[in-house]
């Protein structure tokens, strides 16, 4: 009977195993992956030491320590496979990490997170139980004012505004020591800049990120102050709506044009001025200088809102930005000097610059002339135009506090003009403000742009945060914009409609009173007959 069954378990086909829920994952091709897209950055044996990695901040991850910020495991455990994919799939907001869903296959991107994973041995320690927290559902009444009562309450007492500051833009007094594991500097994220969150900037996303801490940083979980029974799961939520309400409900989108309205008033010389809360403002983005040396690949001015009036003789340019320090300011030149020495500034490798006490700088460009025809857009070259076709330029810094007009003849080059640009600054709480005035028509046609209404002025940014060592070339450039000057809308647009509603309406009574009448005579002759 035993060898019978024996037999016949020998000779019966092989029952077919179900379908795996994971798609197997192939390490050889995904080494191949890594090696095209991934060592610049990260290094051929995973380290974070590519030939890239000198140049950003904060630096590519080493994958040997298998420290990961991003997870949704508990703090020191390491991340699930989900994870990994999230992070390859979506990027890493703020930092140089791209997004590759899209640019990568699925089997590449699976293939190249197996392959992450051999940098590490504890990986392949299988008395390692990777698991992802269980998270609570939001709860609800995130946006009320209890709610962020509650929230701003537990930001103050567990500590958050020491790095994060009063007003969240990443310039508490604990600010300039910041560090990472591997002793590079890091900054305190700007709550005010949600799109730029590592791990996603949606409340959910917020709460994650509290309940598991970002290893490596100084950034720790609070999981356990809910073990503690120093805060609730919900109080823990709180904290986070507190924190999303501090961004725009949506990530700015940059458009073209900035849309100055004419106002009837006098345009507002103050930053502060209340008009500005009745103005729309715009979003734009700032990258590093990487065209000339030295270079800059790590700006800590990542955009600027910019808004915009006139009032038919006066323009009124107003500029703000988060800035985490009122350069100069020596507790911050620590900070500085790391910066320096962790971002290389060009490919030629010289020593670093010592730390100074440079100020913060903010430009705005435009052409010294507008094309003659709209439709011609020329532009000069938008990196402080050239020795032949120079920009024109309002330049602001804050020691001294002083706004100069001036032209650009490159980057090495600025010839101060006579002509008036008056500059107004608040800096509060992290954030500069700025407004420039200049009257639209000025005497010097030859180099001071005329301001039109009407017309496609093409507009450009540059700023330097000084306690990040930027002056000179070291600065974030915006690429050509455009300000339209708004004409009012003549009384004729809105009248004319009206009147021609009315004269309409009365030809439609005229027939009317027609057709009736015409019907009562045919009545009443029906009647004689």
């Amino acid at each position: 009977m035993i060898d019978a069954l024996l037999a016949l378990v020998l000779v019966a086909p092989p029952v077919p195993r179900p379908p795996s829920l994971v798609p197997l994952q192939d390490t050889t091709h995904g080494k191949v992956v890594y090696a095209k897209w991934c060592a610049g950055c990260h290094g051929d044996g995973g380290a974070g030491d590519g030939l890239a990695a000198a140049h950003m901040l904060p630096r590519p991850r080493n994958f040997t320590g298998a420290v990961y910020k991003i997870r949704t495991t508990a703090s020191g455990q390491l991340p699930t496979d989900a994870d990994l994919m999230r992070a390859i799939d979506d990027g890493l907001p703020g930092t140089a990490m791209p997004a590759w869903k899209g640019r990568l296959s699925d089997a590449e991107r699976r293939d190249v997170a197996a392959y992450i994973k051999t940098f590490s041995a504890f990986f392949a320690d299988t008395s390692q139980h990777v698991a992802a927290l269980k998270f609570s559902s939001e709860p609800s009444g995130g946006t009320g004012a209890n709610a962020l009562k509650t929230g701003r309450q537990f930001y103050d007492s567990i500590g958050c505004r020491k790095c994060h500051g009063d007003q969240g833009r990443g310039d508490g007094p604990s600010a300039p020591t910041l560090k990472d594991d591997a002793g590079f500097p890091i900054f305190a994220a700007d709550l005010h800049q949600s799109w730029r969150f590592r791990g996603g900037g949606s409340t959910g996303d917020i709460y994650h990120r509290l309940r598991t801490g970002l290893d490596g940083t100084p950034m720790p979980s609070f999981s356990d102050l809910i073990d503690q029974k120093f805060l609730t799961d919900e109080q823990l939520w709180r904290l986070a709506q507190y924190v999303r309400s501090l961004s725009p409900p949506e990530p700015p989108e940059v458009q073209d044009v900035i849309h100055a309205p004419q106002i009837a008033a006098p345009v507002p010389a103050s930053p502060d001025d209340s008009v500005w809360g009745r103005v729309g403002r715009y979003w734009f983005p700032l990258v590093g200088q990487v065209i000339r040396k030295s270079r800059w690949f790590a700006p800590a001015v990542s955009g600027v809102w910019v808004q915009a009036l006139h009032d038919g003789r006066t323009l009124a340019l107003r500029v703000s930005w988060d800035d985490r320090t009122q350069s100069p300011d020596s507790a911050w030149l620590g900070f500085e000097q790391r910066v320096l020495e962790t971002v290389a500034g060009d490919d030629s490798g010289p020593p670093p610059p010592k730390a100074q006490p440079w100020p913060d700088q903010l430009a705005v460009q435009f052409p010294r002339h507008l094309p003659e025809s709209p439709a011609a857009m020329e532009r000069p070259y938008f990196l402080m135009g050239s020795e032949t076709d120079p920009v024109y330029q309002w330049r602001w810094t804050s020691t001294p506090r002083r706004s100069i007009a001036g032209l650009a003849r490159g980057i090495e080059r600025f010839d101060t003009l006579p002509g008036v640009v008056a500059g107004q600054a608040r800096f509060d709480h992290g954030e500069w403000r700025l407004v420039f005035t200049r009257a639209l028509a000025t005497p010097d046609t030859a180099n001071e742009v005329q301001l039109e209404a009407g017309r496609a002025i093409p507009v450009a940014f540059f700023a330097w945060d000084g306690s990040s060592g930027e002056h000179g070339s070291r600065m974030a450039v915006s690429t050509w914009y455009f300000l339209a000057l708004d004409r009012p809308t003549p009384p004729g647009v809105f009248i004319s409609p009206v009147l021609a509603m009315l004269v309409t309406l009365g030809l439609g009574l005229v027939v009317v009173r027609r057709a009736q009448g015409g019907r009562r005579g045919t009545v009443r002759a029906g009647r004689q007959r």
